[in-house]
């Protein structure tokens, strides 16, 4: 049996983590579309390893799957629409059939919920196996309403009452760290998301351990807790502001050099929580397949923190980049120990925005929301939600 890539990375630690980073329900299509464009060489094999990260038969008999744990989010739930329109287009009639008092975004969310639902309960037979420890799936609140704690703490609730096993997703925005400590405080697992920042990570883990200490005092039970905290990887610094702020200083950066300061703030962030033996996972997502300066395939969002405890959620099309790139990438279980490049960080500490992202204190709570990464992604997901909106909204008037 050869193993699969991801496999190979996770076999660095024991404590790592693969998940899923789309709906459960895409995965056989995607499955199909990649085997059925497979070199005849690897056609054998990875229709092996594909079948052994998930396969619906074997979750329900043994609950057991290759992949820890799901992640979605509006583009990815917009994504499982697409490849079945048809039976979405069904589904959507259904409830607003019966739920005539729904108006579209009323019929929007219920169908978000729905999609949420499905997919946790394919993945609940791995839950229930492990004990809680893994199958858990991530729902997150609308995108849109980024800074309004109200109205995401209410969908937070409705997300989580989807299945035992699902977790929910919150921005990194003041009000987001809010809601994030009243969900911990009622026993609901929660992954933070659009999330960048030294600064942001230590809010989530206040936020998380604060949340904890009331839920005890209360006698919620959180043996089965969750806390996942997301570093959305190439969009700190390809979506954010360090590439203009350097080249209004003169400052020429590479690609690796982009990297480098990635690593640093994961790397920072990531010992500081095993200092203070915070219960929180860090979560790496946005990863990358891409030639280092020398023109070899490299995956440093990966490479970088071999070796540790991370969650690793992939997207379809970065699960694909490593297959096709595998015979070139190599993982050093020691790489997690390893200190980022000194004179890339001498460069980007001139700029502002790396500061922000790499010191303690770089940002007060109220800025979360307005860091440049930060509002890119969060204009990126809003404006995927409100194509899901659109489609709903055709659906139901004809």
């Amino acid at each position: 049996m050869t193993k699969h890539i991801l496999e190979r990375l996770a076999q660095t630690n024991s404590e790592g983590e693969i998940w899923w980073d789309s709906s459960p329900l895409t995965y056989p299509s995607w499955k199909a579309e990649t085997l059925a464009k497979a070199p005849d060489a690897k056609r054998a094999e990875w229709t092996e390893q594909l079948t052994r990260m998930f396969d619906a038969g074997t979750i329900q008999q043994t609950g057991t799957m290759g992949f820890r744990g799901v992640t979605t989010n509006p583009p990815l739930c917009l994504q499982a629409i697409q490849l079945d329109p048809a039976l979405w287009t069904a589904r959507i009639k259904d409830i607003a059939a019966g739920n005539p008092g729904l108006d579209v975004e009323g019929v929007y969310w219920a169908v978000y919920l729905d999609l949420v639902k499905q997919g946790s309960a394919a993945i609940a037979p791995v839950y229930k196996a492990s004990g809680g420890k893994y199958g858990m799936l991530s729902g997150q609140v609308d995108p849109r309403f980024v800074t309004d704690g109200e109205r995401m703490l209410a969908q937070g609730l409705s997300i989580a009452a989807m299945g035992e096993n699902v977790m929910v997703k919150l921005p990194g925005s003041k009000e987001g760290y809010e809601v994030l400590e009243e969900l911990t405080a009622r026993g609901i697992s929660t992954n933070n998301t659009t999330s960048f920042t030294v600064s942001q990570y230590s809010r989530c883990m206040a936020a998380v351990t604060a949340g904890l200490q009331r839920a005890r005092a209360a006698g919620v039970d959180v043996s089965k807790h969750r806390s996942v905290i997301t570093h959305m990887s190439s969009r700190l610094a390809q979506l954010g502001d360090w590439q203009k702020e350097a080249k209004a200083r003169g400052i020429e950066l590479s690609l690796m050099e982009l990297r480098d300061g990635e690593e640093a703030v994961l790397k920072r962030i990531y010992w500081y929580g095993k200092s203070i033996n915070h219960p929180s996972k860090m979560l790496q997502c946005s990863m990358r397949v891409e030639k280092d300066d020398n023109g070899k395939m490299v995956s440093r969002h990966v490479q970088d923190f071999a070796g540790s405890d991370m969650v690793y959620t992939c997207p379809p099309s970065y699960i694909l980049g490593l297959m096709e790139a595998e015979d070139e990438l190599e993982f050093d279980a020691k790489a997690i120990e390893r200190e980022p490049n000194q004179k890339s960080l001498e460069k980007l500490l001139k700029l502002p925005s790396f500061r922000q992202a790499y010191e303690f204190e770089g940002m007060k709570p109220d800025e979360f929301s307005r860091y440049g990464a930060f509002q890119s992604t969060a204009t990126e997901f809003a404006a995927a939600t409100r194509q899901t909106v659109d489609f709903v909204r055709m659906v139901v008037e004809g």
